[in-house]
């Protein structure tokens, strides 16, 4: 039996859906359980303007599409509703959907589940989100954590492969598990911050959850809502926040998914130059949509208030922004004025941003966009995007460029490694060294460096020295701290084995000490996006491709980083310094802790009172070879 005339709709709630201003439908639409009518059961209510009938089918009924019928709202928004009784939270269950176009039959899974059965099954599953959270204090005290002058140094995870049981046939570990061999590592290892490869779910594993078919369920392979959300927890009482990989630029063609949803294309565009993505094979969704942006912007506010999440990664920016993206003449259709801006997407970014921001103003929004796309990271009100920080995608080409190039060659390349500073305050940067760079043939990031396996290693701690000097926050990929031989395998744990050897846990103990270092001095990182921050030493010296500057904090300490990126140490190298007194090695990439050969000055110098490059005094250093130097005044 199913009850009609139960509705979780006010006459408000229908007109801010109509309007596109509804941002918490999944209080509304999807399954919930509730009481009406004196009765226990289960609320259903799905968006599906084109459909001549919708049935709830599961294991409850047998799979029956007749018995539980819903009905349509009579006030035009297109949602079926109904109560059914008796029912719990556990029962499986999809929308059987009977198109008023072209008799068009499906079954489909809620657009709002919070859960659904583990991959290959596809049914949603009714679920409560009770939990009860103890991050009190981080919550009361993230705003600091999340602020644009605060430490953010991100490891990025994949679930599935950071460590896996493989006496116990390879399996993933749990949320649970994971929670606290998760916590333990980042905290030692100085993370301030983790973020996470979708995990809402998706059919294909081998999609890394790029291909979301259940925007508001974490991924039923490592356990249930209140796992995750006991992960999130256990985290935060660590001290680290929460970033969300989230992907509301394409969706999977899956028959039980979004696509072609109620015999029309109600959340994608119907002309495929519109509506389907070429390079991903997957579908777009249609920004222009009032229902489809509420869909979206509910998602993001969702995971923030009922997971307690600390900001996203939004993925594939640029996809969203570009009409002509992936295509080419002929294959795209240009907006009103001619142009290939996609201006229903530029309204749904700002929108977006603007909700999440006025509904957590402790939280941040990361975009992954990687053209010249103006003030991606400035606020709405002033012409922007929107978004809190942006991925510096051309500082990161240039530097692996640079890095991957043979020192004896590198004084010709000396500009890949300075050009970034030019335009490094024109938006609030994230450097990234993700997965895309250690996956599709790349190798590790450990395998492009040049030269012996010592020589390597000597790179690759050179080059994540220079990334934490650079303005801008920082994001590793996990494994890169491991120097691991191998590129990226979703289907393997990283290559823990590794740190046997004295090179590899070198890197690891490298990255360590850079995130202490990073996160305890506020000059490398209080003004990451204002050019008082920064100051350039000496960038002309591109016959021995050595660099230095200066990080400086807006009380006036400041921070001297030295980088000679050939393999030739040098003694008695001049650097120009603003203070006198005594400077402190604080750091060295190539002290023999971390595989290095021990060069360096002896725990730090005096400054000379002698001019050069501009400044009153001096030091004359030695500067070991591939290595980096931090020095304290």
């Amino acid at each position: 039996m199913i009850k009609h005339g139960i509705s979780r709709f006010t006459d408000q709630d229908i007109y801010l859906f109509k309007e596109g201003n509804h941002f918490r439908l999944y209080d509304k639409l999807g399954s919930h359980q509730m009481s009406a009518e004196g009765e226990e059961g289960v609320y259903f209510g799905v968006w599906a303007p084109n459909a001549d009938k919708v049935s709830v089918v599961g294991d409850f009924n047998g799979w029956d599409k007749k018995s539980h019928r819903l009905s349509c709202r009579l006030d035009s928004s297109g949602i079926w509703e109904g109560f059914i009784p008796g029912l719990a939270t556990g029962c499986v269950y999809k929308y059987h959907i009977s198109s008023k176009y072209d008799s068009y039959t499906v079954d489909k899974g809620d657009p709002y589940a919070f859960a659904w059965e583990r991959a290959p099954r596809t049914a949603s599953i009714v679920t409560d989100l009770n939990y009860t959270w103890n991050d009190d204090k981080w919550m009361a005290e993230r705003k600091k954590a999340n602020a644009l002058d605060a430490p953010y140094a991100v490891y990025e995870v994949h679930l599935g492969s950071w460590r896996r049981v493989p006496e116990e046939d390879n399996r993933y570990l749990t949320y649970r598990e994971m929670a606290h061999q998760l916590a333990d590592y980042v905290k030692e290892m100085g993370f301030t911050h983790i973020e996470l490869m979708p995990i809402m779910e998706h059919p294909f594993y081998g999609s890394w959850g790029y291909q979301t078919t259940g925007y508001f369920a974490p991924t039923s392979r490592y356990g249930s809502p209140q796992d995750f959300m006991y992960m999130v927890d256990h985290l935060h009482q660590n001290g680290i926040g929460i970033i969300l990989d989230w992907v509301p630029s394409h969706f999977p063609s899956d028959a039980h998914g979004l696509s072609y949803f109620d015999g029309t294309h109600l959340y994608e565009h119907q002309d495929p130059k519109m509506g389907y993505h070429p390079e991903w094979h997957s579908y777009i969704f249609n920004y222009g949509r009032n229902e489809v942006r509420n869909f979206l912007i509910s998602n993001a506010i969702f995971w923030l208030e009922k997971y307690h999440i600390d900001g996203f990664r939004v993925d594939a920016v640029a996809s969203i922004l570009y009409l002509d993206y992936a295509r080419e003449d002929g294959e795209w259709i240009p907006n009103k004025y001619g142009g290939n801006e996609n201006l229903d997407a530029i309204s749904f970014l700002k929108r977006l941003n603007e909700a999440v921001y006025e509904n957590f103003p402790d939280v941040q929004t990361i975009a992954e966009e990687s053209t010249a796309w103006p003030m991606v990271s400035k606020p709405t009100h002033l012409g922007g995007l929107g978004f809190g920080m942006k991925w510096n995608m051309g500082w990161m080409h240039d530097t692996l460029k640079y890095i991957s190039t043979d020192p004896i060659f590198r004084k010709y390349h000396h500009d890949q490694l300075t050009f970034s500073i030019w335009y490094s305050f024109s938006e609030n940067f994230m450097l990234p060294l993700s997965h895309d760079e250690v996956v599709h043939g790349k190798g590790s990031l450990f395998g492009k460096m040049t030269g012996d396996d010592w020589q390597k290693s000597a790179n690759l701690r050179v080059i994540l020295g220079y990334m934490y000097g650079h303005p801008g926050k920082k994001l590793l990929f996990m494994g890169i701290e491991l120097s691991q031989w191998k590129e990226w395998d979703h289907q393997e744990s990283l290559e823990w084995h590794v740190l046997q050897y004295p090179l590899h846990k070198g890197v690891q103990t490298w990255v360590r000490d850079l995130n202490h270092f990073y996160r305890s001095e506020p000059a490398m990182h209080e003004l990451d996006f204002s050019l008082a921050g920064f100051e350039w030493v000496d960038f002309h010296d591109w016959e021995k491709s050595i660099v230095s500057f200066l990080r400086k904090s807006s009380d006036g300490q400041t921070v001297l980083a030295v980088c000679n990126f050939t393999s030739v140490p040098r003694t008695d190298y001049i650097v120009g310094v603003p203070h006198a007194g005594y400077w402190r090695e604080a750091l060295n990439s190539d002290a023999e802790i971390y595989g290095g050969s021990g060069c360096g000055n002896s725990g730090g110098v005096d400054a000379m009172q002698v001019p050069a490059q501009g400044r009153e005094y001096s030091l004359s250093l030695k500067l070991p070879p591939l290595g980096i130097l931090f020095f304290r005044n």
